[in-house]
């Protein structure tokens, strides 16, 4: 018997250091490690992921670290985050959707200045 599977969105976020290659590959992978673990998602369970960066992170695209931690088959798509006034800074954020275990409560991460973000969701 197949178990109850469900198509969730799991949100994320976490800030780099600089806009640099480097800072925002690191940060990318470690909101991704994250995320996966703490949802005990593997890679075959993934959909797709949507990254958002703020305009003050332009040096690399997030969906570069994702491939190189292994999700070379998942659908990824990233682009810029409106320029509000007063937001958080050097912030990348991420959607990703993925198949999982019906009676699964899904654990959204946020992870070093985005932690603010959503504190009712931060562990």
């Amino acid at each position: 018997m197949m178990p109850d599977v469900s198509v969730r969105a799991i949100r994320g976020a976490i800030t780099a250091d600089e806009d640099t290659p480097d800072a925002i590959r690191a940060a990318t992978a470690e909101l991704l490690g994250e995320m996966l673990g703490r949802n005990g998602l593997d890679p075959g369970d993934l959909i797709s992921m949507v990254f958002t960066t703020t305009p003050d992170l332009c040096a690399e695209f997030p969906a570069v670290a994702a491939r190189q931690i292994g999700l070379s088959q998942v659908p990824l798509l990233c682009a810029s985050e409106i320029n509000v006034p007063g937001a958080l800074g050097r912030c990348i954020r991420v959607m990703v959707h993925a198949n999982v275990p019906g009676e699964v409560t899904v654990r959204h991460v946020y992870l070093r200045g985005a932690s603010q973000l959503r504190t009712d969701l931060t562990e």
